[in-house]
This record gives C-alpha cells, structure tokens and sequence, in this order.
C-alpha cells in the first residue's frame, strides 16, 4: 500500500494531469473553458471568485515553499523551526480562511441561483467536491498539530515531495506521517488528476499575452479632431 500510495500514484497523478491536459487541448478547445454564470448573476460572484482564486494563489505559494525551500535553506537564513512554523500557521490559516470562504459563497451562489444551479453538471459537482475536500483537509491536518513547532512536515514530506522529481521516491520518508497529513495529499493527488477534465483546466489559461502586448490605438471619430494633430504613441492625458 505504501508503494502504491507514495511510490505509483504521484506518477499516475502527472501523466493523466499531462496526458488529459493534451488530449484536452487537441480534441476540446471548445469545452476549455470555466463555464462562466456570470451572466446568470453577478453580484455575488463578483465577491466570491477573487476571494477563492487569492485563496488559491496563496495557498499554492504556501505549499510550494513549504514542499520545495528545503529546511537548511530557512536555516542559514537565520530563520528557526519556531518562527516558520508561526509563520506557516498564521499565514496558512489566514489563506485557508480566505479559500475556504470564497469557495462556500461560490457552492451558495450555485445552489441557491437557480440557472447557475441548472448549468452546474455532475462533473462540477464532483470538482467541487474533492477541491473542498482537499482545502479542509489541509487547514485540519494543520490545525491539529499546532502545539509547539507543530509537526515538522519539511523533514518527511517535504523530502518525498522533492524525490519525485528524481524518479527514485523516498517512499520511507512517509513514514510516521499523521493520517490527516497522508488523507490531505492523497486527495491532492486525485484533485490535479482531475483538472484536465474539469473547468479547473483554465488554470492553464492565463491571459499573459496580454502582459506584452502593444497599445490599443482608438481612433475619434469627430470629424473636427481628425488630422488636427499627429498621433502619438504610448498614454496620454485625457485632459480630465
């Protein structure tokens, strides 16, 4: 089970996360969407979806420093065990709270708005299900061992997470692990198998190249102001 649980289904994870998103994007673009309900409603959602993708964004921030800064990294910097690990539940908890409750407004809106609850399908139902899963997990696992340094995750998890990466997983390294702990990564596991086939896949869709570019030009259409000037390029003042 151990070998199964640490040793296969990471890799198994990947390769439908990698594999799905392909075959996602040859044979779906169509679908490679989120399905927006904003024009069912509005009003709501303009609360919930940047409390629930700032959420999100922190928490990744949080787990990915956590699983890849290694632990004499912190070390040398000067910064002990104690003081990450008041920093890792003060700023955890404050993202988890923020996700947690952006995603709660996100399942009311869904369940209370009546054709943003007809639009939902059985494959959001489930999305929603193992991501809120997967949120409360982590933020328990968290929350129950917050005495003292609170359990040291970077010398265990930490170390497997990075073995992944070097196809020779510490699956030794899990052991001893809380339960809650295991639960939460499991599940994490399922979750991004999951994205390629569900609405999590415009994660993947980030509009950088609006980032670079070029300016917009618009054009007066005030037969008075036409040719009275050159055109300049870049901002300029709206005389306001």
């Amino acid at each position: 089970m151990k070998t199964l649980l640490w040793g296969a289904l990471p890799y198994i994870a990947f390769v439908l996360l990698v594999a799905g998103t392909i075959w996602r994007y040859r044979y779906d673009k169509f679908g490679w969407t989120t399905r927006s309900s904003q024009v069912y409603e509005s009003k709501l959602l303009n609360i919930a979806s940047p409390m629930f993708h700032y959420g999100i964004l922190f928490v990744l921030v949080g787990h990915l420093v956590g699983l890849f800064l290694p632990e004499s990294w912190t070390d040398k910097a000067g910064v002990s065990e104690h003081t990450y690990h008041l920093f890792s539940l003060y700023g955890g908890t404050a993202a988890g709270v923020l996700l947690v409750l952006g995603i709660l407004l996100l399942l009311y809106r869904r369940r209370t708005n009546t054709p943003v609850f007809r639009a939902t399908t059985a494959n959001d139902k489930l999305m929603y299900l193992v991501l809120f899963a997967a949120i409360v997990l982590g933020m328990v696992a968290k929350l129950l061992h917050t005495s003292g340094d609170g359990y040291n995750y970077r010398a265990s998890i930490a170390p497997w997470a990075r073995s992944l990466f070097t196809l020779q997983p510490d699956i030794d390294a899990m052991t001893g692990v809380p339960l809650m702990y295991e639960i939460h990564a499991v599940v994490g596991m399922v979750l991004f198998a999951l994205v390629p086939f569900t609405r999590l896949i415009h994660m993947f869709s980030a509009p950088l190249q609006y980032l670079f570019r070029p300016y917009v030009v618009y054009r007066s259409r005030d037969p008075e102001r036409i040719g009275a000037r050159p055109e300049r390029r870049g901002w300029e003042r709206t005389g306001l």
